[in-house]
């Protein structure tokens, strides 16, 4: 499970602490949801997710503000009794009650407030958290985007990964990461790449030793993340081993629990490994325009055979 302290949460979005400032530094977020506890005002509690923040809108304000002041009592401390809430935020820059402030100190729950208007705030808070929060992996490869499409290449140490970037970074494309690449899934078929911080813009080619990749060859030959919309995994060229030719049938590799096309390509001397990664990239790019070239091959041969 990734958290995320709440302080840089509140930092990122400019949020008000109103009240409860000495709770924050204890409060970590792990749940990239927000809730708005409207159904929870009513009485309903049954499936509430307490780890979630609590944001309380224009709607849930005037609620509260029409019951009497009893009944409001009683509904703000029945919802302020789940001390696992990470905090309350108050969105249109809502004056928060009094007896919200009394509740969340004795259950050490922070009220922010913030000037964005519900909707507007939910959406940014829902996308940011989802990035930070996304399920993440680190493999061994280099990550390049080449032609708008990122291509993770993969291989065992010393099969020239580092040297085919070097050569696409040459040949007008961008250095995502090289030798470890950390994996992130946003949605259920995204796959966001980056590069550690330690070693981001550098490459390592042997004989020669590390390379300043975005001081050799400037700023626009690096990106500090891409998607992953391709892989190539280099192998060394075994002999009497079938390598795909034609490419009807697409092979897939899982990360995450997400299928990304791969392509296994067999290294040998003389092969020019950056030109075959652009051609990849170039192929796929044509496959989601909706041109095939291996289908449009195969039936130009079924139709000179059925004559």
């Amino acid at each position: 499970m990734y958290s995320l302290h709440l302080q840089e949460f509140i930092e990122e979005f400019n949020l008000e602490i109103v009240s409860g400032k000495e709770f924050v530094d204890g409060k970590k977020i792990t749940t990239p949801e927000i809730n708005r506890p409207a159904i929870q005002l009513a009485g309903f509690y049954d499936h509430f997710d307490g780890e979630r923040p609590q944001m309380i809108g224009l709607v849930e304000h005037s609620f509260l503000t029409k019951l009497e002041a009893k009944f409001r009592r009683e509904t703000l401390k029945k919802l302020f009794s789940y001390k696992e809430i990470p905090c309350f935020i108050l969105s249109r820059s809502l004056e928060p009650f009094p007896e919200m402030i009394e509740y969340a100190n004795q259950s050490g729950i922070p009220v922010l407030v913030s000037k964005d208007t519900t909707t507007q705030l939910m959406g940014e808070l829902l996308n940011w958290l989802k990035v930070r929060l996304a399920p993440r992996t680190t493999v061994h490869g280099v990550l390049v985007d080449i032609y708008g499409e990122g291509v993770l290449i993969m291989g065992e140490s010393g099969i020239g990964k580092s040297e085919t970037a070097l050569e696409l970074v040459k040949r007008g494309h961008r250095l995502v990461a090289d030798d470890a690449v950390e994996i992130k899934r946003i949605t259920h078929n995204n796959l966001t790449g980056s590069c550690p911080k330690l070693i981001r813009y550098f490459i390592e080619v042997r004989g020669i030793g590390i390379i300043d990749v975005k001081q050799m060859f400037g700023v626009q030959s690096v990106m500090d993340s891409a998607s992953i919309d391709l892989v190539i995994k280099l192998e060394p060229w075994e002999k009497g081993k079938v390598y795909d030719r034609i490419g009807l049938n697409e092979e897939y590799i899982e990360i995450l629990d997400t299928k990304i096309v791969c392509h296994t390509i067999p290294i040998r001397p003389g092969r020019n490994t950056a030109v075959i990664c652009e051609s990849a990239a170039v192929n796929r790019r044509q496959k989601k325009m909706g041109y095939n070239a291996a289908q449009v091959l195969n039936d130009r041969i079924m139709n000179n055979i059925n004559g």
